[in-house]
């Protein structure tokens, strides 16, 4: 199987239709859905025809590569869940966005802080990206704290329009952003 990136621990790889029940799996969690959808575990159908389809979608900027990405341990191969790096659009690669679920078991393990600093990294070194863009609820202290970790900067505080408001929602979301100036000015040093 293709292998996209690797890191220390982790490899990330493109995802195939066989992983519809990892998937489940994953998405039947409500502590993970929290922040997703209030906590409600997603149907087999619903992964089928609508996540596994937005996980395949290649991007031609990336010259075909994916912008979603299965996550596994190295050794043993475990899946722990997924990385979005995906372009805003189809056509250029200079804007991304930043994502990741991961399985509880993969909580505060570094996984998600680990796997997004790699792909910040071969996106502006590798991908022609120019800015990292990522979102969360303002309540999602964990999520915004590996944005923080990855090196984002919280950039503004904003309200979205829900279609069915969760608890925290109306404290609204988040906007982190990375821009390729800024990482490669931390990378040089003072």
């Amino acid at each position: 199987m293709h292998i996209f990136l690797r890191t220390e621990r982790l490899v990330l790889r493109p995802f195939t239709e066989a992983d519809a029940d990892q998937l489940l799996a994953l998405d039947d969690d409500p502590d993970v859905m929290r922040f997703i959808n209030g906590g409600r575990p997603t149907s087999l159908e619903a992964i089928q025809a609508q996540t596994v389809p937005r996980l395949l979608h290649d991007y031609p900027c990336f010259g075909g590569a994916r912008g979603y990405w299965a996550a596994e341990l190295k050794a043993p191969r475990t899946f722990l869940g997924w990385f979005e790096f995906r372009p805003l659009a189809d056509d250029s690669p200079a804007v991304v966005e930043l994502g990741y679920r991961l399985g509880k078991g993969a909580w505060g393990s570094g996984y998600a802080t680990e796997g997004s600093r790699a792909l910040i990294h071969k996106g502006f070194t590798d991908l022609g990206v120019e800015r990292v863009t990522a979102n969360t609820m303002t309540v999602n202290t964990r999520s915004r704290r590996v944005m923080e970790k990855a090196g984002l900067s919280l950039v503004r505080s904003f309200t979205g329009d829900w279609p069915e408001a969760i608890e925290g929602s109306e404290h609204g979301e988040v906007e982190y952003v990375l821009t390729r100036t800024e990482w490669e000015r931390r990378r040089s040093g003072p």
